[in-house]
């Protein structure tokens, strides 16, 4: 069974750095894709940052130029490091990986439970 465990969330300041990383239970070669999706209070599931098998990662437009994605296939780990914080990037971080590297997130394979990051201003 696959299992995708996150870490690093917590509470930081405005303008602050946070990494968090997420342990995969499995190779992560396995995955096509894998990526980081947040979700704040009554607001929906949206992209943060996904990154493919072959390093190519893509960000969402809120958090271009601030967060990179990266990951150590040997130790079955990606990370996201989140710099520049703002208020708004506050919400539940999930960790997620798909085999086919579906554009849908909601059709992927694999999910956390998620770790909290709450930026105050």
């Amino acid at each position: 069974q696959v299992q995708l465990v996150e870490s690093g969330g917590g509470l930081v300041q405005a303008g602050g750095s946070l990494r968090l990383s997420c342990a995969a239970s499995v190779s992560i070669f396995r995955f096509n894709t894998m990526g980081w999706y947040r979700q704040a209070p009554g607001k929906q599931r949206e992209l943060v940052a996904t990154i493919t098998s072959g390093r190519v990662p893509y960000y969402g437009d809120s958090v271009k130029g601030r967060f990179l994605i990266s990951r150590d296939n040997a130790k079955y780990t990606v990370f996201l490091q989140m710099s520049s914080l703002k208020p708004e990037d506050t919400a539940v971080y999930y960790c997620a990986a798909d085999r086919l590297g579906s554009t849908d997130w909601r059709t992927w394979d694999y999910w956390g439970q998620g770790t909290q990051v709450t930026v105050s201003s």
